[in-house]
């Protein structure tokens, strides 16, 4: 069995209404800024992130989360 593809939280501010409900369900990833927008990490997600990232990106009414994979590169000689 392979190991699950690194997925990246991504935002979009134009979508966001500032509902609060992301941050509300996952307070560990999910921050707001003074305004009131999600602040999303800009790494790959652990495993277990990726997890509560996914009850975001569901709980979201705007549609404003997306979880997107991450591509792995390797180095080039």
């Amino acid at each position: 069995m392979s190991s699950p593809q690194p997925s990246t939280l991504t935002v979009d501010r134009v979508a966001c209404a500032g509902h609060g409900l992301c941050y509300g369900v996952a307070p560990d990833l999910i921050d707001a800024d003074d305004q009131g927008d999600p602040v999303v990490p800009e790494r790959p997600l652990a495993p277990e992130e990726a997890a509560l990232a996914r009850d975001a990106v569901a709980m979201c009414p705007e549609r404003a989360l997306a979880l997107q994979t991450t591509e792995l590169t390797t180095p080039k000689d």
